[in-house]
């Protein structure tokens, strides 16, 4: 299961459009396809947009941000200050310490991530690129993509 840092733009869509993009990468985590990477400052953040937006709920996606998902590493967002938006950069900076990719609607930060040396992804591209990946029945099977990867 590949592990993905998502962006408060996407979890804000998401809820906006149950039938976006943005919603199917979040079901896909919500049914274990995709395990969602976060630390303190990613889910604070998107723990307060979403409960500051009176048509959005916290509640419905707290429970994808499980122990297992959180990366207690250390993160530079200082890094990361080729990406104009400050708040940006902990996503940044936590998808290249995890290195998972981001996936974001933010055309900013798409934009430059090649220059930041992160993999960053709108909802389209991530659900493209992960439909075009093998499915993998077996671990025998998973064992040898990997060895070919």
């Amino acid at each position: 299961m590949e592990g993905v840092v998502i962006d408060t733009n996407v979890f804000v869509a998401a809820g906006f459009n149950p039938g976006s993009a943005s919603a199917r990468v979040i079901a896909g985590i919500r049914e274990g396809r995709f395990r969602l990477i976060w630390n303190g400052p990613t889910r604070r953040e998107t723990e307060m947009i979403l409960r500051r937006i009176p048509r959005l709920d916290w509640e419905r996606v707290a429970d994808l941000f499980r122990p297992d998902g959180e990366f207690t590493g250390p993160v530079d967002p200082e890094a990361f200050a080729a990406i104009e938006d400050p708040d940006d950069r902990k996503f940044a900076a936590l998808s290249a310490a995890a290195r998972a990719p981001l996936v974001t609607s933010d055309k900013p930060v798409l934009a430059q991530s090649g220059a930041v040396g992160i993999e960053a992804l709108s909802p389209t591209a991530f659900l493209a690129r992960e439909n075009r990946r093998p499915m993998l029945g077996s671990s025998r099977e998973h064992s040898e993509a990997r060895r070919r990867d």
